[in-house]
């Protein structure tokens, strides 16, 4: 907006012409001198614009800037709330799950970004929707595909996405996981063929198994996570791509108390045969 040679007044100097307007700054020429103002918090304050088009404009756009200030001091206190709830929480150290995606969801599962966790296979309960009680802000999502003609231990990751930041699995009631609005991510065909999933993962109980047989989903250790968003990480040549992933791998570390320079290396199945 140009604010040259525009008239105003002030309440203690009287009336001046607007003789220089740079961003926040305005120079007002007034019978004693020249003075400074941050534009535009001085208009409507101290100064007030003869000119009533141009004062209309310049409330507008003070408006506008007071409403992004508000917008993000509230988003900075979300964010304090958030990390105030994560440190009063505690963290389950199995808290991550991993879905076998069927080809016929992949993309919807990919363009909703949200996942069904699935229904109760038998029992009185049977049909009924299951809750995913483990799963927290901290959790993490990991879609696994295996092609028809794909034996099981080349299981690859497609795609992972953060829980979104107010859901609790305990409280869930439809069964379905939303994601992060920020964190999700996709692997290429190249990547995912990288990211195996029984490099990472071991069945505590049977450790040498490789075997994913009936359900739906598996739920495994934040260890495990941590270590497939950073190889996913190594993966990324794009700068704009690698330092998502690494945004990404940080925050998931943060929230889930791990120190990531004393992450240690896979130790899944793939890794132990």
């Amino acid at each position: 907006m140009n604010l040259l040679d525009k008239q105003v007044t002030h309440e203690k100097f009287g009336k001046g012409t607007v003789v220089k307007h740079h961003n926040s700054l305005v120079q007002i020429h007034f019978a004693s001198g020249n003075k400074k103002f941050v534009f535009p918090d001085a208009f409507g304050t101290f100064l007030t614009l003869i000119d009533q088009k141009a004062a209309g404009i310049v409330d507008k756009i003070k408006q506008e800037k007071e409403a992004a200030y508000k917008q993000e001091k509230l988003k900075q206190l979300r964010v304090l709330e958030s990390e105030i709830s994560l440190k009063n929480q505690k963290i389950n150290p199995n808290a991550q799950v991993a879905f076998w995606c069927k080809e016929e969801e992949q993309e919807k599962v990919l363009t909703e970004w949200r996942v069904f966790f699935g229904r109760i296979k038998s029992g009185v309960n049977k049909g009924k929707i299951k809750k995913p009680t483990k799963l927290q802000p901290s959790s993490v999502c990991a879609f696994t595909v295996r092609d028809p003609n794909m034996e099981e231990k080349d299981r690859y990751i497609q795609a992972v996405y953060l829980v979104d930041e107010g859901f609790l699995g305990k409280s869930c009631e439809d069964g379905y996981i939303p994601s992060h609005p920020k964190y999700r991510l996709r692997l290429t065909e190249a990547e995912s063929r990288k990211i195996l999933f029984w490099n990472y993962y071991a069945n505590k109980k049977y450790p040498q198994r490789m075997t994913w047989n009936a359900g739906r989903c598996r739920y495994f250790d934040n260890t495990c996570m941590a270590q497939i968003l950073r190889d996913i990480v190594s993966l990324k040549h794009k700068k704009s791509e690698r330092q998502f992933a690494q945004d990404f791998f940080e925050h998931f570390c943060r929230i889930n108390l791990i120190n990531r320079d004393e992450l240690p290396k896979p130790n899944g199945v793939l890794k132990n045969i």
